[in-house]
Parts: C-alpha cells; sequence; structure tokens
C-alpha cells in the first residue's frame, strides 16, 4: 500500500526548491516543478507563461548562487480540492517585500506536484 504524502507539505517543499539558486538555474529542475500550463504575475507586473519562465528563469534575481536568495517567511497552505494547494507567504528579497501566493496541483504519481500558479505582490 502506498503511503500518501501531505500535499500542503509537499507544495511548500516544491516552492521551497523553486528559491533555490541551483533549482533556478537548472532548467531540468524548474521543469519538474512547473506545471505545463502554469502562468505568473510577478512582482513587476509581468505576466510569464510556462514557456517563457522555463526559458528566463535561470537569468532572473535569485538564480546565482553568489547573490542575493528569497527570503520566504510565514508560509501558509490550504488544500483546496484533492490535488490542488493553495499556499501564501512572504519573501524578502535585496531589501524589498512580496506577498505571495501559489496554486499547486497533483499531475498523478508520475509527475507528482506542480506549480500551477503563482502571483507576487510588492509590500512596503
Amino acid at each position: 500500500m502506498r503511503q500518501e504524502r501531505d500535499p500542503v507539505r509537499a507544495a511548500i517543499e516544491g516552492e521551497l526548491r523553486l528559491m533555490d539558486p541551483a533549482v533556478r538555474s537548472s532548467r531540468t529542475e524548474v521543469v519538474r516543478l512547473l506545471d505545463p500550463e502554469f502562468t505568473e504575475v510577478g512582482a513587476s507586473g509581468r505576466r510569464y507563461t510556462y514557456e517563457e519562465m522555463i526559458a528566463e528563469l535561470h537569468d532572473q534575481p535569485g538564480s546565482s548562487a553568489d547573490g542575493p536568495v528569497h527570503e520566504p517567511s510565514e508560509i501558509t497552505g490550504v488544500l483546496l480540492a484533492p490535488g490542488l494547494v493553495h499556499l501564501t507567504y512572504e519573501t524578502r528579497f535585496g531589501g524589498r517585500r512580496a506577498l505571495r501566493s501559489s496554486l499547486w496541483r497533483e499531475q498523478g504519481e508520475t509527475m507528482g506536484w506542480r506549480m500551477y500558479y503563482h502571483q507576487a505582490t510588492p509590500t512596503p
């Protein structure tokens, strides 16, 4: 019998991995963590598609091992429905803060949990 993982914990682990510079700079790892239907509205207000994020994440701030990193706090999550988790939290990055919200969905045992949607809102 397969032991079920806590869905909220799985989504939080994925979220934290996507903040890791080693993961952000690896196209292979990013492909494993983003849903093929992924979209994002960044703190800049720019909308990103899956294809754009795969192509550009390695060049975005927070993707270099010797640069600043996203510092998350107060991550909370809720299971909205089977296979769908909503996370909210705050990050600090280079003196800036943002409130963040992500939707993670499970795509079966082979694909696992992947980020489906992300939004960042700058905050003073």
